[in-house]
């Protein structure tokens, strides 16, 4: 068989669970209406915890259809773009779900965005309207940018009595102290407050027509390889289709009885559609936190039996050392899965002895709706991230061309499915680049290396543009980390090229040496680390110790940074 014919063939479905089907039909239904569905199946049963504040599904549909009438009558209409600003809270919720089922389209600002960043945000997804948290207007008000309304909201809304005092002091605290009271601030920007809006207008939003194929949902921005991030266009029909794909391939949960904490932020496509809209639009409970505090994790984790835990790299290494971890009998959750970057073989082996449970890694981007593949829960394999979902196809091809390469060759990810976005918002070069045609089916290059064994499933190895060329030789930067990790004074690491006239590009590596071996450990020892376990064109020519690295948004040593430093060099 030709490897065209094996990728199309889908070995991995002779993996899937028993009773995980290959195929499954996606409802022509929007996001709204399925959560309407849902909120009305479960009204008496809690929704949100925040903070020991209980919000059952009937409380906040109440809250979503008295936002969503506020909103319309103070003019936002189907295709506006409203730009939510906010950290997790229910307020995040209750504008998500009232935007949409207006037929407005979300667009979710990070919080720490600086001005510049969030005026580009504003400006390229055309947002007439903004729901800000008050301790960020600040940073909205610096952007300068034109808005027909804004909504200003505080986190304390929503504490319960007890923890009014710590929703006034963490606010302090991110301000520097100097955090405006909420009346002074909506008297400022002449905005109106999230509160009174809940207050004055009655639960009959107007009915919208939404089709589901076609009318965007969200705009979420990806962080962008150079220069300013672009907007994937993500339809309703991409959402739902996703939280159909996820629950058929994990049968093991049960529909309104399980329990999620949700800490990762909302604004990022995997705390959004995985964790907010995939368990809200299954009848779950979510424990929100508007920051990733870990006491106050593991605690909620002991007090209200969490059945699932979503995380990402950064945070399982912190777990593997940190001294309340053994708390939580781990081993108890139905899934412990992760996602946004790479999990390093060291932090799985760190992981597994400290806790007895096994860690299921997936894949997604911003472009797949956050999710294309993850381990099957019978069958996990180490160091892989999973097989395609129920009607996503994978393929592998050469990263030039669209040639399709042999089963277990390294070459570029290629994908097809309902979850695959539209392209990209007002940038028709980079969409035609992304979104390719091969014999009259449309592909996503999702500019990820990876490969696919004889069984269907696949490993990372790096992303195409940190492929580091060296003398005519392709390395890998993930595989020389993974390395340099390997090393137990290495705390950090991350590796870029920087280019040389002679080879192309040499080496380098950003080390961050855990506290006790700082000024021990010289750039030779390293070095020659690295040679012992590294084939002489891999090893790093240059090792810079670093008391921190550059990091994303959810936690990834920030690649480009580096490298846009070494370029600059």
């Amino acid at each position: 068989m030709n490897p065209k014919d094996f990728y199309l063939s889908k070995p991995w479905l002779k993996h899937y669970a028993t009773g995980v089907p290959t195929a499954i039909e996606i409802p022509d239904i929007s996001v709204p209406e399925l959560f309407s569905n849902v909120a009305q199946k479960y009204g008496n049963k809690t929704a949100l915890i925040f903070y020991g504040k209980k919000i059952t599904y009937r409380d906040l549909k109440d809250s979503v259809d008295r936002m969503a009438t506020a909103l319309a009558d103070m003019g936002v209409r189907k295709g506006d773009t409203v730009a939510l600003y906010l950290l997790n809270s229910p307020q995040y919720v209750i504008s998500y779900f009232a935007s949409l089922s207006l037929g407005a389209k979300v667009t979710p600002i990070s919080p720490v965005y600086t001005s510049i960043e969030v005026k580009h945000q504003i400006e390229d997804s055309e947002a007439n309207t903004a729901i800000c948290q008050d301790i960020l207007y600040d940073n909205l008000d610096k952007a300068g940018v034109h808005l027909e309304r804004i909504i200003l909201t505080s986190v304390g809304e929503y504490l319960p009595a007890l923890r009014k005092l710590f929703g006034k002091g963490s606010q302090a605290k991110v301000n520097d102290g100097k955090a405006a009271p909420l009346a002074d601030l909506i008297k400022k920007a002449a905005a109106c407050s999230f509160q009174e809006l809940l207050k004055k207008y009655p639960p009959r939003p107007p009915k919208v027509a939404i089709d589901p194929a076609n009318d965007l949902a969200v705009l979420p921005y990806t962080g962008g390889t150079t220069g300013l991030p672009k907007a994937a266009m993500l339809t309703h029909r991409n959402l739902v289709a996703v939280q159909c794909q996820t629950r058929a391939f994990w049968p093991i949960f049960e529909e309104g009885k399980e329990v999620v904490i949700a800490f990762l932020p909302f604004y990022h496509i995997y705390g959004q559609v995985v964790v907010m809209f995939g368990e809200l639009a299954f009848g779950s409970t979510l424990v929100l936190f508007t920051t990733p505090d870990l006491e106050e994790i593991i605690a909620a984790m002991e007090r209200y039996q969490v059945s699932a835990f979503y995380g990402v790299p950064t945070l399982f290494q912190f777990l593997t050392k940190y001294e309340k971890t053994a708390r939580v009998d781990w081993k108890k959750l139905k899934l412990i899965a992760c996602g946004a970057d790479t999990l390093h073989d060291s932090t799985i082996t760190d992981w597994e002895k400290r806790t007895g449970a096994t860690i299921f890694e997936g894949y997604g981007m911003t472009e797949t709706t956050a999710i294309s593949h993850s381990n099957p829960h019978h069958r996990p394999r180490r160091g892989s991230f999973g097989v395609p979902l129920p009607n996503v196809q994978a393929a592998i091809v050469n990263h030039e061309s669209t040639e399709f390469l042999p089963v277990g060759e390294v070459g570029e990810l290629i994908l097809n499915g309902p979850n695959i976005m539209q392209g990209y918002w007002k940038k028709p070069e980079a969409t035609a680049e992304s979104m390719i045609e091969i014999d009259g089916k449309k592909w996503l290059r999702t500019g990820d290396l990876v490969r696919m064994d004889e069984e269907g499933y696949f490993y990372f190895f790096d992303r195409k543009r940190d492929l580091i060329k060296h003398k005519g030789y392709s390395v890998f930067a993930r595989h020389v980390e993974e390395v340099l990790y390997e090393h137990p004074q290495i705390k950090a690491a991350g590796v870029v090229g920087v280019p040389d006239l002679e080879v192309g590009n040499v080496i380098k590596a950003y080390v961050v040496l855990e506290s006790e071996a700082r000024g021990k450990i010289s750039e030779e020892e390293i070095i020659e680390f690295c040679c012992q376990k590294l084939a002489h064109y891999k090893v790093p020519r240059i090792i810079e110790f670093r008391g921190e690295l550059p990091k994303t948004d959810v936690g990834k040593v920030s690649r480009r940074e580096l490298r846009e430093e070494g370029e600059s060099t």
